[in-house]
Formats: C-alpha cells, sequence, structure tokens
C-alpha cells in the first residue's frame, strides 16, 4: 500500500473492500492471529488480566466485548448477560475499568424497546458496582436512537451511563451542545464509520477543525472530557489549551485503544495525565479488526509486517 495515498481515501477503500465476503471469509480464517495485536483476549478472563497489567502502568480501561449487528434477539440476551457478568467480574477483580458496548449488540436494529431494556438492565447492574457504561457510537442510521437511549436512561436517573459523538458529522456541534445541557458524559472521537457527504466531512482538515472545537467547547464548560484519538496534533493541542487556559489534570482524559501506541499511553500516564485505553476481547472481532485498520496505512502497515513472522 503506497504510502502517498490520503488517509480519507485510503480510509474509504479499506472499509469498502472488508465489506467484501470473500475478503471476509479470508480473513477470519487466516487473519486471527493477526488480529491479536488489538484484541486483548478471546475471553474475560484473559482480558481482565491485561488490564490489571495497564493499570499497574497508570493506564485505565475500558473493556468491551465485541459484537454487532447481530440477527436474532436471542443474541441480545446473550450479549446482555455477558455484559452483567462483565461488570461483576471487574468489581471482584478490582481493576480499574469501566465498560463499552454498541447498541446493535444489544438488538437496536431489530426491536428499540427490547434494546433498550437490555441496555437498561446492564446499566443498573453497573450502578450497584458503581460502574460506568459508555454506549459506542455506530454509523449514522444509529446516532439518533443512541442518543435518545442516553437521554431516557438519564430521566430515568440512570446517570452513570454516556455515549460517543463523532467529529465528522455536520450534526455534532449540536449534539455536543444538547449533551453538556443535559450532563451526559461524552468519549469525543473523529469517528471510523463511511459516511456520505451529505452528513459527514470528507476533508481530514475539516474533520480536525470540528474535533478541536468540540474538546475546546467541553473544556471551556468545565465538563470533564475523553479524547478519544492517537493524533499527536490533537494531543499536543489539548495539553496546551489545558495549560494555557489552567485546565487541571484530572478534568480530562486521554483516550487510545488497546495494541497501538502503547508506549505513548504509558508516557501520557507518566507525565500525570489520565488515560484509558479500550480493551476489546472475544471472538467477533472482524468489524472492530478492520476498522482499525482503516483509520490510516501505518496499521495495515505494521501488521503486513508482522505476517511472517
Amino acid at each position: 500500500m503506497p504510502m502517498k495515498i490520503g488517509n480519507e481515501l485510503y480510509r474509504k477503500t479499506l472499509l469498502t473492500v472488508s465489506g467484501n465476503p470473500l475478503v471476509e471469509k479470508l480473513t477470519l480464517r487466516y487473519g486471527k492471529s493477526l488480529a491479536r495485536k488489538f484484541i486483548a483476549s478471546s475471553d474475560l478472563e484473559g482480558a481482565l488480566q491485561e488490564v490489571k497489567q495497564l493499570n499497574a502502568k497508570g493506564i485505565m480501561a475500558t473493556l468491551d466485548h465485541l459484537g454487532e449487528g447481530i440477527t436474532g434477539l436471542e443474541q441480545a440476551a446473550s450479549y446482555r448477560n455477558e455484559y452483567i457478568r462483565l461488570i461483576e467480574g471487574i468489581s471482584k477483580s478490582g481493576v480499574n475499568s469501566n465498560v463499552s458496548l454498541k447498541p446493535t449488540q444489544m438488538g437496536l436494529s431489530l426491536n428499540k424497546e427490547v434494546c433498550y431494556e437490555h441496555i437498561r438492565a446492564v446499566v443498573r447492574e453497573a450502578k450497584y458496582h458503581r460502574n460506568f457504561v459508555r454506549i459506542d457510537m455506530e454509523d449514522s442510521p444509529y446516532t439518533d436512537a443512541t442518543l435518545e437511549i442516553v437521554k431516557k436512561l438519564h430521566k430515568e436517573q440512570l446517570t452513570n451511563v454516556g455515549t460517543v459523538i463523532q467529529s465528522y458529522l455536520f450534526r455534532t456541534e449540536q449534539d455536543v451542545q444538547d449533551c453538556i445541557q443535559q450532563g451526559i458524559s461524552l468519549r469525543l472521537v473523529k469517528g471510523a464509520y463511511k459516511e456520505p457527504a451529505s452528513i459527514a466531512y470528507q476533508n481530514a482538515k475539516d474533520v480536525l477543525w470540528q474535533y478541536k472545537r468540540i474538546i475546546q467547547m467541553h473544556l471551556d464548560h468545565n465538563v470533564y472530557t475523553a479524547i478519544a484519538s492517537h493524533d499527536d496534533k490533537i494531543i499536543k493541542w489539548t495539553k496546551q489549551y489545558a495549560l494555557e487556559h489552567e485546565v487541571p489534570k484530572d478534568r480530562f482524559e486521554f483516550q487510545m485503544l488497546y495494541g497501538l501506541r502503547m508506549q505513548e499511553q504509558a508516557k501520557l500516564a507518566e507525565e500525570g495525565y489520565r488515560v484509558r485505553c479500550y480493551v476489546p476481547y472475544g471472538t467477533m472481532w472482524y468489524p472492530y479488526y478492520t476498522r482499525r485498520l482503516a483509520e490510516k496505512p501505518a496499521n495495515l502497515m505494521m501488521v503486513l509486517k508482522n505476517m511472517g513472522r
């Protein structure tokens, strides 16, 4: 893959190719060992051990049991049960971690009411254990429904739940304003799905500008800010903005993905910044894996270099 290719063109191309059934079949058959770079473990016990090692370096975690786009509600119930087991496992092990889940794995595309009840059960369990649930934001068809779920939970006094806002969508600034006013915790990201030009910025500079804008909105409102990025420009800019505006280090955190820039995560923690690592586990790794490769050519090159090892 030539490194001169534009990141946005590269991302769109890889996401398109990865949607091909033959490509998926071959990757699932031959790519499991490569995916381990980004996946902590196939099971909960292994994932908890990985989190313990991260905690020892001063890094917090959010655990994600992989799965999305289910085809039956019985699968949704199974994921709900696994998340309840996950929350209990975090509590028993004493690790510093919250959880992240995707609404489609709880049945959002099949039955909104059932999905809500599953997520509600997970959030209630987390509240009992004094933990927090982050509802991941998926592609644009689910944006409104995901925000509605979080707002409804907050109205039920289940405020230990937040969601994710993607800076490449035109609607993002208004969504951020609404969530800040309602006290909803957000993870701020650039966005990793393939979205049309009618609703999302296609130019990386525009995405970066809006990303900085929504980080600034949070910091200026003294709202706890979760900045999820591996971009050195974003990290440096955030550190400088916080310094210039006297924002304490405990008012924001940097979030990064398991398997990527692990030395940088440890370095930030050593510098006194709050750092949280997104730690996925499970066997349904293909969609997550392809989005990680699609983020930038360097991720694919890293995997290709390790193919012969």
